[in-house]
């Protein structure tokens, strides 16, 4: 994709500011010339952002203005290793909730929708960014945060919620809930706007029927503000990315050249007005493409594909590389196999044996079952795994991310 005139400004400005300021990147970029850099293909020279550099700087190595400045700190989401620290300056926070509220606009969210908010709050970006975004909006927030299904659902109901906002997982077990307690009836839910992982088409159809609304992706990660940094349309063809925030580049994630338009790899993020933690070409393991042409609903604004897995996410099993995005489409095309599994991987008397169980529709044979998932796996994927057909609803279900890939071989 080519570079923005002004969008090269906007980086030019952070640069020079960057290097100029006792700060994480001063010490990054040491050495380079910002005043040399004088195109795109020069910027593209510039040193990647790794995740590694950002628990490196833990706990507020990241702040790029003086610390008076800073009104907030969110943390990433991860359960493992140092935390990484995200400030905010008042500007970062007011950017981050106009972004937001373009989403909600993009989604046909209006100041008249009840907008029920159900990640959570406190350290994570998602509760916050929802309900900032839907305020800046103009929009009732119901600002429930996570658990408490059966709250969740009073207060849908007493309160006429028509916007839900949540994980697909939560989304998912709420749709159930509904579908269970026959209260279909008495909700009003028109619109959902999903995020934070990765859902493949079977599931989308799902929650969207069972609920009777349209979904939309919302995209953005707690390094770059967090959720709102792009969303769907109703053509639902890639995410819309604001690009007078962000710039953007798909990479190969092995040689980390920039590929050209179309071509799946992984998204690298610089943050173009930041100024509590700007980053520089962040690469952040999301694999995806750029989307060429037009969008049916006339957003001038670039477009990625929904995102297709992470680099992180792969597993290797006899040689093949294995993602979570290739085990949803081969279910995908079997009949009777719902959207919810699990993979899990054990290493059993000198060698790796793979287990799949996949919920499956009441009345179909479990037989039939696991041959028709044994053959697709194998003819889609390349391995033989021993298939567990389950009932619908006995795979656990999560308020926040779906963990379905459990690698037990070390």
């Amino acid at each position: 994709m080519k570079m923005k005139e002004q969008q090269f400004e906007m980086i030019k400005q952070q640069l020079k500011r960057l290097t100029s300021t006792d700060c994480f990147y001063k010490r990054k970029l040491g050495g380079i010339d910002v005043d040399a850099i004088q195109s795109q293909e020069d910027f593209e020279k510039l040193p990647f952002t790794w995740k590694g550099d950002l628990r490196d700087a833990y706990p507020l190595g990241l702040m790029a203005v003086p610390e008076e400045e800073i009104v907030r700190i969110h943390s990433s989401s991860g359960t493992t290793g140092t935390p990484v620290i995200i400030p905010y300056t008042r500007q970062d926070v007011d950017d981050w909730a106009e972004m937001f509220a373009r989403c909600y606009k993009t989604a046909g969210i209006t100041n008249k929708d009840r907008i029920h908010i159900t990640p959570g709050y406190g350290l994570w970006t998602a509760g916050i960014g929802f309900q900032n975004g839907a305020e800046k909006l103009g929009a009732m927030v119901i600002p429930m945060g996570p658990g408490n299904t059966e709250k969740q659902l009073r207060m849908m109901m007493d309160m006429e919620s028509t916007v839900l906002c949540a994980t697909s997982s939560y989304a998912l077990l709420l749709a159930e809930e509904i579908a269970r307690r026959g209260i279909g009836d008495k909700i009003k839910l028109r619109k959902g706007v999903i995020g934070s992982e990765r859902w493949g088409d079977k599931m989308r159809k799902r929650i969207s029927t069972e609920l009777g609304i349209q979904l939309y992706d919302i995209y953005g990660l707690t390094e770059v503000y967090g959720p709102g940094i792009g969303i769907s349309c109703d053509y639902e063809c890639g995410m819309h990315i604001w690009d007078d925030f962000i710039y953007f580049e798909i990479v190969d994630p092995k040689t980390g050249e920039v590929l050209p338009d179309g071509e799946v790899g992984e998204l690298v993020i610089t943050t173009l007005r930041k100024q509590g933690a700007p980053l520089i070409r962040y690469r952040t393991h999301d694999l995806t493409r750029i989307i060429t042409g037009d969008c049916p609903c006339g957003d001038a604004h670039p477009r990625i594909d929904t995102i297709m897995g992470r680099t992180d996410d792969m597993v290797k099993v006899k040689g093949v590389n294995i993602f979570p995005s290739q085990i949803e489409e081969m279910l995908a095309g079997v009949n009777g196999a719902s959207s919810e599994y699990q993979f899990t991987i054990d290493h059993l008397q000198g060698k790796d044996v793979c287990t799949l169980a996949v919920e499956v529709e009441k009345g179909t044979d479990n037989a039939d079952m696991e041959r028709a998932i044994r053959t697709a796996f194998k003819s889609k994927i390349g391995i033989t795994v021993n298939v567990k057909p389950v009932g619908m609803g006995e795979l656990p279900r999560s308020e926040k991310k779906s963990k379905r890939v459990f690698d037990n071989r070390y």
